[in-house]
């Protein structure tokens, strides 16, 4: 989904003008018709990632709506605009916390290069800040980035976990961002001020298990030529994270069952036990239910763990995500490297958006990584992502039904939607426009309901965002598409693209 900006201006025709700049650079726009209707949407709940404000207005002024998002803790990033370009109104301006500063009329290069830098200095701002909080451990759910309504949900549990020492397993596929809910949880509730410690049980050898969880004497074996405490004691008071914990063998699970159920552990080579208190959070990539019924897993241990179970869902479905992930990524990895970027090709997100990320969220950050490191120029774009190019192609080549035996699969139309006239077709690769599958996977018709939706979902991305343009494409009613948005379940996801503007 397009960043959202909020346009605030009490003159119809800015209004129209910035309306249009703000679309025709990607993003999208909505837009209040002055300072109260401004106020409104910013804390109604409503999630914008840049606005652009006139500064005079007759019922609340520019000055007096960046006083109100102060009031608010809103950190959303402001460009302001206004006749005067005295030198006085831009030192008030930035006073008061804008971003930037431009005058009217303003182009449509100029405003570009101050939403874009703007954006782009609010999302190295807010990665900062989170790796600041990860750090002291207090970490907590705002800092998670998304815009799905799974993930939504998600948080939404976790935050009910958080509020209690319940212990919780986290299960999702390698990369989701399980340790991130996690710390969050940490970060959340009561022992914030503790420590969270982290263990990776898969990485720990088999026999040095017991030692590095529950810690060991001097001299308890050999090579133990210092006393160490352990894992357990290290998070005492705090939360300990166990990652991976299906990985961890027979031995030690016996001893973690003690432990959750004694709040002690005995060090290896000690002669009495320890006292703890620790909150377990555990995390698995595997069914844990299949590794018990197979003798992997104790099955006492099991429901000791997964009291308060969280399944959070791969990349591939909440692609809403990326576009935002992106960004984040992007920024940060930008300043790391000492590079000025600034930003990435609508082409090169597309090709992004379209690929499932088997990895999910690492292997995209893993991505963006390498993209910055080959970007040239100052903008990424679909060349800096060969490996992704390369597997949309190879897996529409895998899902490309036999022409020869199966010709009437495909229709004509559907096939490749207004690819001639299309702004961007011709630096997108071939692979983004494979053919619409009609059969499921076990050969069945497609719901006419579900293929819909696809063709809009990728109208929406082709276009993207305009939908004056996707319904004109569609050749259907601008109020007929949302109302089939609607029908869809696509209109309160971010992936179905903008929503209507808000006037006033």
């Amino acid at each position: 989904m397009p960043e959202r900006v909020l346009i605030v201006d009490d003159d119809p025709v800015q209004r129209r003008l910035l309306e249009n700049i703000v679309t025709r650079t990607g993003y999208e726009a909505v837009v209040a018709e002055g300072g109260d209707a401004a106020v409104a949407l910013l804390t109604g709940g409503d999630r914008f990632d840049a606005v652009v404000l006139d500064l005079v207005m007759p019922d609340l002024d520019g000055l007096g709506v960046l006083a109100k998002m102060r009031e608010a803790s809103l950190t959303t990033p402001v460009v302001v605009q206004t006749a005067h370009g005295g030198i006085d109104n831009v030192v008030t301006a930035m006073r008061a916390g804008a971003t930037d500063f431009v005058v009217k009329p303003v182009g449509a290069e100029r405003l570009q290069v101050s939403l874009r830098n703007a954006l782009a200095a609010s999302a190295l701002a807010g990665e900062l800040n989170r790796i600041k909080r990860s750090r002291a451990g207090t970490l907590t759910f705002r800092d998670i980035i998304t815009r799905s309504a799974r993930m939504h949900a998600v948080i939404r549990t976790a935050e009910k976990a958080a509020g209690s020492a319940i212990p919780v397993l986290i299960e999702g596929q390698s990369g989701v961002g399980k340790e991130l809910i996690a710390r969050a949880i940490h970060g959340t509730g009561d022992r914030r001020a503790k420590p969270f410690v982290a263990v990776n049980c898969g990485a720990i050898p088999d026999n040095l298990v017991e030692s590095i969880l529950f810690g060991h004497e001097k001299g308890a074996f050999t090579g133990a030529t210092d006393r160490h405490t352990g894992k357990f004691v290290e998070a005492s008071g705090g939360t300990l994270f166990l990652d991976e914990v299906s990985e961890l063998p027979p031995a030690a699970q016996v001893k973690l069952l003690r432990a959750i159920q004694e709040n002690e552990v005995e060090p290896v080579g000690a002669r009495k036990a320890v006292r703890v208190d620790v909150r377990i959070i555990s995390a698995t990539n595997r069914d844990l239910i299949t590794d018990v019924m197979q003798g992997r897993f104790r099955e006492d241990l099991f429901y000791r763990l997964h009291v308060f179970p969280i399944s959070v869902p791969p990349l591939a479905e909440r692609p809403e995500d990326i576009p935002e992930l992106v960004r984040h990524f992007l920024a940060r990895i930008a300043a790391e490297e000492g590079k000025r970027l600034i930003g990435i090709s609508p082409e090169a997100l597309a090709l992004l958006c379209a690929y499932r990320w088997p990895g999910n969220v690492r292997q995209l950050e893993n991505a963006v990584f390498r993209a910055v490191v080959l970007a040239e120029g100052n903008e990424v774009g679909v060349a800096e992502f060969p490996q992704i190019t390369q597997a949309a192609q190879t897996t529409s080549a895998l899902q490309q039904p036999p022409m020869a035996t199966m010709p009437s699969l495909v229709a004509p139309s559907l096939a490749a939607p207004a690819l001639t006239d299309s702004p961007v077709a011709d630096s997108l690769p071939a692979a983004l426009y494979a053919r619409l599958a009609l059969l499921d996977a076990t050969g069945d018709i497609r719901p006419l309901e579900e293929i819909e939706g696809e063709v809009i979902r990728f109208a929406i991305t082709h276009y993207r965002g305009q939908m004056s343009e996707v319904a004109r494409r569609l050749q259907i009613g601008r109020s007929t598409l949302y109302r089939k948005l609607d029908s869809l379940g696509l209109a309160a996801e971010p992936e179905s693209g903008p929503q209507p503007v808000v006037n006033g």
